[in-house]
């Protein structure tokens, strides 16, 4: 049986090798071993096209510091010595798509000689240091950033980002730090100071997470000290406030058997302390709605289970870019007991779950099927218990054209006063007030009809559009009172802009929308502006 096995990989290296480099199953199949790993790393504009090659995009170049190959290198799940894996190679491409400081990441196989396959990590930087400014509109607000960021600060991976943000809620003066690397180490780390003018928030999280499907184990936690301003919303128009400040802390641990016939099992426990005080506004302008306090403290343990079936295709939710979609099963599922005895306002289990998979094939039809479900038990009834349902679907129509559709539904049971269930411009129904309407139950309707040009406009943004239409409406209780509108619906069309030379992952939209429901307050026509991390 051995000398079956040799003559089979000896033949599939004799066919491999008269195309000149081995395909990855007669790699694996004949035991290659991994010898040099190549770094191709292209800066953020390729001076050898002529279009590129100018005195602006030259000096932008040299001003900018490319990724180091240190970086690159910690990243990869294999090193030189080690037995080829094609499971890996893709697995690291996946994971260094992830960055927002790199527009695109490929591993090629470039020689073989004598059982060992060199490879080459093909990366394309983007410009990382850059004015934070935007003016953006939806639902009838505006909001305003003025900032500035480094996503990749010495070309070490490192986020530094100031910023002062104006929305409805609140102006905010925020300083940001992250490395997802510290040292040679899988151990990510992020701080958030932000002084607000209703309060402030203060996060910190340093967290070794399960960055691979083949990864044994993870530890961290995070703390979380918020005070701010919160309102509920009438017809889009502010009808109540109350003060929320949470002192939130977690630490966990798991451990995982690994990948077993395509399957990663991880095991997590650990504890939260989540203490929720409410009052009312220091200077009011609204009448009070306080929720009542809460304090939980409460162990828990949970388990989540992954399929290895990932797929990728570009034109879907980006523009020109690869993107990474895991159509297997996905599981997670966690337990968790609050108890006054360790320090807890109430005895109750701590539930949440989540689940996905995919059906079809992104080059013809296909559906990303997910539900999420989370809450409390207390004195054997639910409380502040929501359960979500969400269904994609993208046709694949050309290279150029696509077909989308999503439709998510919402159902919640004795919701907590501050967490409400709420429709508007900034939840997806583009033609109306944000959180224009309130309850315990939703659903949201979107079909759109996707175009990606050729259009490249000083090789800086690609450009796309949609034709859309949305239909939602809320169900259930509503402290406010509200008038209820059945069904409410709009059409509309947009503009895509994806910004190709700046941080991945982040589109601008342009939206007209037309509401054809709703109350006569609402403007006949409404313009959104605003950056998403999708099409």
């Amino acid at each position: 049986m051995r000398h079956c096995g040799i003559a089979l990989a000896t033949m599939l290296f004799t066919t491999a090798q008269a195309n000149d480099l081995p395909d990855s199953e007669a790699l694996e199949q004949g035991g290659a071993v991994i010898g040099e790993i190549r770094f191709e790393k292209a800066n953020v504009f390729d001076l050898s096209n002529p279009d590129e090659n100018n005195w602006l995009y030259r000096l932008a170049n040299r001003l900018h510091i490319v990724t180091k190959d240190k970086v690159i290198r910690k990243q990869l799940l294999f090193r030189s010595g080690d037995r080829y894996s094609k499971r890996l190679v893709d697995e690291s491409a996946r994971i260094l798509r992830r960055n927002q400081y790199l527009g695109d990441a490929d591993i090629r196989t470039v020689h073989y000689d004598s059982g060992v396959v060199d490879l080459s990590v093909y990366t394309r930087d983007v410009w990382t240091l850059s004015p934070d400014v935007s003016i953006s509109r939806s639902g009838g607000e505006n909001r305003t950033k003025i900032g500035l960021e480094e996503t990749n600060l010495f070309g070490r991976g490192r986020l530094v980002r100031v910023a002062r943000i104006d929305n409805v809620d609140r102006t905010s003066d925020s300083f940001e730090f992250g490395d997802k690397h510290i040292g040679r180490s899988w151990v990510s780390v992020f701080l958030r100071v932000a002084d607000n003018s209703d309060g402030k928030s203060n996060f910190l999280s340093a967290i070794r997470p399960f960055h691979a499907l083949d990864a044994r184990w993870s530890l961290g936690g995070w703390i979380l000290d918020d005070d701010r301003r919160e309102t509920l919303y009438s017809l889009g128009d502010e009808a109540a406030e109350y003060q929320h400040k949470r002192d939130y802390q977690s630490l966990f641990g798991g451990w995982s058997r690994g990948l077993r016939d395509g399957w990663a099992r991880r095991w997590t426990a650990g504890i939260v302390l989540d203490d929720n005080n409410f009052s009312a506004v220091r200077d009011p302008k609204l009448p009070a709605a306080i929720p009542e306090d809460r304090e939980l403290v409460y162990p828990f343990v949970g388990l989540e289970i992954i399929e290895d079936q990932f797929e990728t295709a570009k034109n879907r939710d980006q523009i020109g870019q690869t993107e990474d979609f895991n159509m297997g099963s996905r599981l997670f599922a966690s337990l968790g007991w609050s108890s006054e005895s360790l320090g807890a306002d109430r005895d109750a289990v701590i539930f949440a779950a989540r689940a996905g998979r995919g059906f079809g094939s992104l080059e013809k039809n296909a559906f990303l099927v997910s539900a999420h479900t989370s809450g409390r038990v207390e004195s054997g009834s639910a409380v502040n218990s929501l359960f979500t349902a969400n269904v994609r679907y993208y046709r694949t129509q050309s290279e150029k054209r696509l077909f989308f559709a999503t439709l998510s539904a919402t159902a919640g049971h004795s919701l907590d006063l501050d967490n409400p269930v709420q429709i508007g411009g900034d939840t997806g129904l583009r033609g109306y007030p944000l959180r224009y309407q309130s309850g315990d139950s939703k659903m949201l309707v979107t079909v759109e009809q996707r175009y990606f040009t050729d259009w490249y406009p000083f090789r800086l943004v690609r450009i796309g559009g949609a034709i859309f239409a949305d239909a939602g409406r809320v169900w259930g209780s509503n402290t406010q009172g509200e008038e209820r509108f059945d069904w409410l619906t709009d059409i509309g069309f947009g503009l895509r802009f994806k910004l190709t030379r700046g941080q991945a992952n982040k589109i601008v939209h342009l939206d007209v929308a037309f509401p054809l429901d709703g109350d006569d307050s609402i403007d006949s026509v409404q313009i959104l502006l605003e950056s998403k991390r999708s099409f």
